[in-house]
């Protein structure tokens, strides 16, 4: 038994020697597919079947042989599935919570409240006093409607109702150009007309960017702030289109920050983009974090991790049972007599070292789990009439059964 096992190792080593002998002349060896390269060890002259793809015959080793090879078998099996989707990003200002100062209205800047980017805002805050002329003079005209209107009694009918209609366009006219309530109402309660008027800030915030300086002259539809809150921030990453499926709006993103080390931050997809970038075969997500305390800064990178559970229940292998041919996916699985036969699977994600397995297997089967390649090998030299040494095809007959015991006792 030892002397046939020798042989037929030594079979094995002579066909991968030879193998690397070509492959260092040039010849066609180079560049093979592991079909291609089974194919060539059996003598290129396979069986192949009605769809090209070579053919294999079963194939039956003793156990003495299974040793030899260090074959080991695996059952297919249903597990919870789930897996680490890692991908890069940076930190951006929340879209919804951004906002811009914009006149309406041209002027001078009379005098510049808040003058540096970064600082910090709160609503209602000035930003900024502005010298217009258009502002005095609608300052006069609501003067003038307030007095009109004070003038006039309520029971003299349409003229009362004139009066009443241009006070209100007046007080329009001045809240279009964002002159706030406030402002408007101590111009009617002092009767006092002011050179300037202050803007304020719209929301809490931080100053993202500031385009003005003092005594600037500025025109309507001029951007003068750009501020963002920033208690809330987004971070923009790419996940590969494969990982795609399991990526979903709600999922949990934990982060990494490369600014703040061993900081760990939670957060949650909150947009998965509707389109695949054709160049990378990535789709874009939006993962939408809490940042309370500001230590978030747009521009700042960081790394997440978005646990993905594929299934509860679902068929899996280890990734080294596959075959994969270039083509198609194959396992070889061990059936109740002994004989090993190829049969192409259908594959689902991967998850560390285990695969979901979506069809060509049964709960409960027995595959082969390592050195596949080399019994896919033989069976390739099975179907073109030859065979390594030592090793059988078929059932085993009756006298090797009898003087081999060990040979229906396989190694798990």
């Amino acid at each position: 038994m030892m002397r046939k096992s020798t042989s037929f190792v030594a079979t094995i080593l002579m066909l991968l020697a030879a193998c690397n002998k070509e492959s260092a002349d040039g010849s066609p060896m180079e560049g093979m597919t592991a079909e291609e390269h089974a194919m060539h060890m059996g003598g290129g002259g396979g069986a192949m079947d009605s769809t090209g793809a070579a053919v294999r015959n079963p194939v039956h080793m003793t156990a003495e042989q299974q040793r030899a090879l260090g074959i080991v078998y695996a059952t297919v099996q249903r597990s919870a599935l789930s897996r680490t989707i890692r991908t890069v990003g940076n930190i951006e200002a929340a879209e919804p919570n951004e906002a811009a100062v914009t006149l309406k209205i041209d002027g001078f800047v009379e005098e510049l409240l808040v003058a540096s980017t970064g600082e910090a805002v709160s609503e209602g805050q000035p930003l900024l006093r502005l010298y217009s002329p258009k502002l005095v003079a609608a300052q006069e005209e609501l003067l003038t409607a307030l007095r009109l209107a004070a003038r006039i009694d309520s029971s003299a009918g349409e003229t009362w109702e004139n009066a009443t209609e241009m006070l209100a366009a007046a007080r329009r006219r001045l809240a279009y150009w964002d002159i706030t309530p406030e402002q408007i109402e101590r111009v009617e309660q002092t009767g006092e007309i002011t050179k300037t008027l202050t803007l304020v800030s719209p929301v809490t915030g931080i100053v993202l960017e500031k385009n003005v300086v003092e005594g600037q002259h500025v025109t309507a539809g001029m951007q003068l702030y750009r501020l963002a809150d920033l208690r809330e921030v987004w971070i923009e990453g790419e996940v590969f289109e494969q990982d795609l499926q399991h990526v979903r709006e709600g999922s949990t993103a934990h982060i990494e920050v490369a600014a703040y080390p061993g900081v760990h931050v939670m957060g949650r997809v909150s947009f998965v983009y509707p389109t695949v970038d054709p160049a990378t075969r990535t789709n874009r997500i939006r993962v939408t974090v809490p940042n309370r305390d500001l230590r978030l800064k747009p521009g700042m990178f960081t790394t997440f991790y978005i646990d993905a559970v594929i299934g509860a229940e679902e068929l899996v292998l280890p990734t080294e049972a596959i075959l994969a041919t270039g083509e198609r996916d194959l396992v070889f699985v061990r059936e109740p007599d002994g004989m090993l036969y190829s049969r192409e699977v259908l594959l689902g994600s991967r998850a560390g070292d285990l695969v979901q397995v979506l069809g060509g297997v049964s709960e409960g089967e027995t595959v082969v789990a390592s050195a596949n390649f080399m019994v896919d090998a033989e069976s390739r030299l099975a179907s073109a009439g030859m065979s390594m040494a030592g090793m059988d095809h078929g059932l085993p007959d009756s006298t090797e059964t009898q003087s081999n015991p060990t040979m229906e006792h396989h190694h798990d």
